[in-house]
């Protein structure tokens, strides 16, 4: 069995003085950091996800600005994937599910931004195309959204997510309880 580590939209525009700053991103990309060290270090696969705006009334991920560029904690290397995308699920109309499927991939460990938006469109389409899902709960962020004028803080909306995507869709693990996991042998 074969896990791949994707990394979905850890980009400069979700941290402090970006245009869609979410709440607890920093905390979130040092999680993926530590996870992302751990899948360098034993030489398995690896995927960046990055989005790019393509809609005119586009705010945040616009071409040509620095908020799109991947965060510098989770930078990719050069033999590293970069999968560009327009949508929130990442397998649709890029090559994601042509090079999963090229690494001999079977199970997919999930990491980025937004829990709410990417993370969760991403997370359902993998497990529709047959992969098993992890969630790594504390590599992920959100932001606080609004619905018939009341403010749901991102915790809230972060959690939601992360229990609706775990009762079906993945496992949903804490950073530190997968590396130990890996550490012991048991992913």
């Amino acid at each position: 069995m074969s896990t791949a580590l994707i990394l979905i939209d850890i980009q400069n525009d979700y941290f402090p003085g970006g245009r869609m700053e979410l709440v607890g991103s920093i905390e979130a990309a040092g999680a993926a950091a530590r996870l992302l060290a751990e899948f360098r270090k034993a030489s398995w696969p690896i995927i960046h996800i990055q989005h790019i705006s393509v809609q005119p009334a586009a705010t945040f991920f616009v071409p040509g600005t620095t908020g799109l560029d991947i965060y510098p904690g989770v930078t990719p290397l050069q033999n590293e994937h970069v999968v560009t995308k327009h949508y929130p699920n990442s397998f649709r109309d890029t090559d994601l599910l042509e090079k999963i499927r090229h690494a001999g991939v079977d199970s997919i460990l999930f990491c980025g931004m937004m829990t709410s938006m990417c993370v969760d469109a991403t997370v359902r389409a993998a497990f529709d195309l047959g992969f098993t899902c992890t969630i790594a709960q504390d590599a992920c962020a959100a932001p606080n959204l609004t619905f018939n004028g009341e403010t749901i803080p991102a915790c809230q909306v972060h959690g939601s997510f992360l229990a609706a995507l775990g009762a079906v869709y993945a496992k949903v693990r804490t950073a530190d309880d997968i590396l130990e996991g890996i550490a012991a042998g048991r992913g």
